[in-house]
């Protein structure tokens, strides 16, 4: 991959990484009054601006100066499907040039944002076209902030009505990008950010045991999700090569943790595949695990990629599976594809465009 980029962006810091205080104590080292940065702050982060030019009560003056010494690494879309369903699937382009995938999912009154955490994924995941990318490097908060307002945009612009609904399940894996996903979190709820509830947020993780206690110690009010797609260690393995070292017991230990210090109920994932975790003792598995602490279960209709050659379960078994659950007291919603047609639906991100 050719990336290229402006080498005075890349020399520049992005003034979104300054925290207010930061921010504050930069302009007055300027001569500037205090009062100014939270009218700098207000637009990098409730009206995000992407150019200092757009800041218009603040002055000339001051807005040539943070133009010299600082950049705004806004995320541009630089290609944008339409599925025949509505869904919007963008290629993001970064300010080094590298690209990652978000969509927008609208459902009936929902409008959901899938977002992107790192550039490409380290963990291989067999059934995920993602997995098959290199990780080249995680994105910083405000590039997942960016993500969203843009999103937010075409959701506007599209159907005329903002988001009602962000989740972590693009590119990447977010526990492997902590801090940054948090952060981006903190920005996106905050009253001077985007003011979104947290409870309309929902972060997924293939399972890192130890991130997933750490959620829960550092109060994160967002909803957790749990890529899980078998039960057993045998047959997870050998899809999520990261069960290897956290295996269903390591989960286990850290869900009961979650649920004892949030008291928030978890939602997992489930893809049924034909012919591997798709009968009625994997629906029994799956069962077993549903009662370690109270959760809901999103089962999640496969969409094929070049590299795997995963099928999607046949309609009687995909009904046995639901109902097998849904008749022992289990909370099933069941997600058909959307976007399969351009490559947006679940599983299916992966750049295959030259930046």
């Amino acid at each position: 991959m050719t990336i290229i980029a402006d080498i005075n962006i890349l020399n520049k810091k992005d003034i979104r990484k300054l925290s207010l205080d930061d921010l504050k104590a930069w302009l007055v080292e300027q001569g500037e009054k205090p009062f100014r940065a939270k009218q700098v702050y207000d637009w990098l982060w409730k009206h995000a601006a992407q150019s200092f030019d757009e800041m218009n009560n603040v002055s000339l003056a001051l807005r040539e100066k943070l133009e010299q010494h600082f950049t705004i690494n806004a995320v541009q879309v630089s290609r944008e499907q339409l599925s025949n369903d509505g869904t919007i699937k963008s290629a993001f382009k970064l300010y080094d040039g590298h690209i990652v995938e978000g969509v927008l999912i609208p459902h009936e009154e929902r409008k959901t944002a899938c977002v992107s955490s790192q550039v490409g994924c380290s963990l291989t995941c067999k059934f995920c076209a993602t997995g098959y990318m290199d990780r080249l490097r995680n994105l910083d908060a405000a590039e997942i902030y960016d993500q969203v307002v843009r999103i937010n945009e075409q959701s506007l612009k599209q159907y005329g009505t903002p988001l009602s609904n962000i989740v972590y399940m693009g590119m990447g894996e977010p526990m492997l990008n902590y801090a940054n996903v948090m952060k981006s979190i903190e920005r996106i709820t905050a009253p001077d950010g985007l003011n979104m509830a947290a409870r309309r947020i929902t972060v997924s993780t293939a399972g890192i045991a130890k991130m997933i206690k750490k959620m829960a110690d550092d109060g994160i009010k967002a909803n957790l999700a749990l890529s899980l797609h078998a039960a057993n260690d045998e047959k997870r393995n050998q899809i999520m090569p990261i069960n290897e070292t956290n295996s269903i017991e390591a989960l286990t230990d850290a869900l009961k943790y979650y649920h004892q210090v949030t008291g928030r109920k978890v939602t997992y994932e489930y893809i049924v595949f034909a012919n591997f975790n798709d009968t009625l003792q994997d629906a029994e598995e799956l069962l077993r695990f549903s009662r370690i602490i109270p959760c809901k279960i999103n089962l999640i209709e496969y969409n094929p990629i070049e590299n795997a050659d995963f099928v999607n379960t046949d309609e009687e078994k995909w009904q046995n599976f639901i109902y097998y659950l849904a008749d022992r007291g289990v909370q099933v919603n069941v997600r058909r594809s959307r976007g399969k047609d351009i490559d947006a639906a679940c599983g299916q991100l992966a750049v295959k465009e030259t930046p």
